[in-house]
């Protein structure tokens, strides 16, 4: 007798619950308003299901926990700041570690280490922290990303892939003088958690060796990029997610990181790098911006848990059950007809704001009013990523249009059953069904820098 498809279960088991505030309608419709229609403004016990972000909202294991205990909380030389230093040299493989309070700590310092005025830094899409720092120090920001990223319903496994042949053709107009390092990100967070190939990876490699140009990660979600790798990439099936994350860095010269993600932790990342004057000027700058060299805005017990998160985020019994929770809701999603990005990448699912509301112009917001409408639907928080995100052009002062008009349905790691996924998926399909009731926005408050943390909005 043929045996069906087995199904799997999370390698964990529940210690400890934290109770949730259940809203009515009315309240909902109350709280998103005075939100002014953004998500991130919601308080968040008004929140049913968070799904605004997976930085920071993981949830820690027994390991973790009883790890904060041993934080040594010394200002200089701390003994787990030599822990994390060994975890990341055993797991990434870089020479020298800076530690910052999280990811943009290290992209502002790697920025200013790194970037002139005038210099040109490719990337495969922008993420918006990262180009803003790379602006401030002087740089322009220039996406060299494949095309498929941009088109949501293309199915190429690898749309995070960097394209070098517009590689090729901005180092021949600009001179490699001029690109201080190729910024790539693992997984792609703006395209759909959409992850790089190793052959891809391998190729830029070779191509920025010969122009002398430095290849710097984004490896936030490296674990994740390297279960894709695993799973659909030849040669890697039989390979662990720990050696293929390790392959990854290898063809890299250093890597900013949010421990955020990948690392379980609710603060914390660094920059890592082989270069050691890159290294000593980072290392100065961190203790202007961040706190000694040895800390770098963390605790003790913070830089504890993240050595202790690395390890496990590798696991592959772990990677397995944290993408198949995103690709269970991603199946629930395409069975109800909803458009989403495809692929389903890493981190969560992506809805086609565009196609959702085709009734709703780019510049009327149409994937904030749909996150401000999935919230009022049913307490589930999510954020858009789309033309609110994208920000606008310095020197146009005109918004940025992108491509993906998205709202992203971030999933947590370790923290949701099943049972939420559900949820989730009913509340988008009750949204659809009563889509054309869904009207635009206006912007009413903008802010100078990262619009989309703190922008309100009003109903049209």
């Amino acid at each position: 007798m043929k045996l069906s498809k087995r199904s799997w279960a999370e390698p964990f088991k529940i210690k400890m619950v934290e109770l949730l505030k259940m809203t009515t309608a009315a309240q909902r419709e109350k709280a998103i308003k005075e939100a002014g229609y953004n998500t991130f403004l919601l308080k968040s016990e008004d929140v049913y299901i968070d799904l605004l972000t997976d930085s920071g909202t993981s949830a820690m294991s027994d390991q973790q926990w009883s790890g904060l205990m041993l934080g040594d909380e010394a200002y200089a030389g701390s003994k787990n700041f030599y822990k994390l230093e060994q975890a990341m040299k055993n797991f990434y493989g870089y020479k020298y570690l800076i530690p910052t309070h999280q990811g943009r700590g290290a992209e502002n310092i790697l920025s200013q280490v790194m970037i002139k005025k005038g210099d040109i830094i490719p990337g495969n899409m922008y993420f918006t922290t990262t180009r803003l720092h790379q602006e401030l120090a002087g740089g322009t920001f220039i996406d060299v990303i494949i095309d498929e990223a941009h088109d949501p319903e293309n199915l190429f496994p690898f749309k995070g892939n960097i394209d070098l042949n517009k590689l090729n053709t901005l180092i021949k107009k600009h001179g490699a003088k001029k690109i201080p390092y190729v910024c790539v990100a693992v997984t792609v967070n703006l395209a759909g958690g959409q992850p790089v190939s190793m052959k891809n990876l391998k190729q830029l490699r070779q191509l920025t060796h010969k122009h002398g140009i430095k290849i710097m990660l984004d490896m936030t979600r490296i674990a994740e990029n390297a279960y894709f790798i695993q799973q659909h990439e030849n040669g890697y099936a039989k390979k662990s997610i720990a050696a293929i994350v390790k392959e990854i860095c290898t063809y890299t010269d250093g890597a900013t990181f949010s421990g955020k993600k990948d690392a379980l932790v609710n603060i914390g990342g660094f920059l890592a790098v082989n270069d050691k004057k890159i290294y000593e000027e980072a290392s100065n700058l961190v203790v202007v911006y961040e706190g000694l060299h040895t800390y770098g805005g963390l605790a003790g017990r913070d830089m504890e848990a993240m050595a202790i998160g690395i390890q496990e985020s590798v696991q592959d019994d772990h990677m397995k059950a944290r993408i198949g929770q995103v690709m269970y809701l991603g199946d629930k999603m395409l069975e109800a007809g909803i458009p989403i990005v495809l692929p389903v990448g890493g981190h969560g699912i992506f809805i086609d704001a565009k196609r959702f509301l085709p009734h709703v112009k780019q510049v009327q917001f149409p994937a904030q009013a749909l996150a401000a409408a999935l919230y009022a639907d049913s307490g589930v928080r999510a954020m858009e990523r789309g033309i609110v995100s994208a920000g606008r052009n310095t020197k146009t002062g005109d918004h940025y249009y992108p491509k993906l008009e998205l709202v992203r349905l971030t999933i947590p790691r370790r923290v949701y059953t099943q049972a939420h996924m559900d949820v989730i998926s009913e509340s988008v399909q009750h949204v659809y069904e009563n889509r054309k009731k869904i009207k635009g926005l206006n912007m009413v408050y903008e802010p100078k820098y990262l619009r989309f943390f703190q922008a309100r909005f009003q109903k049209l």
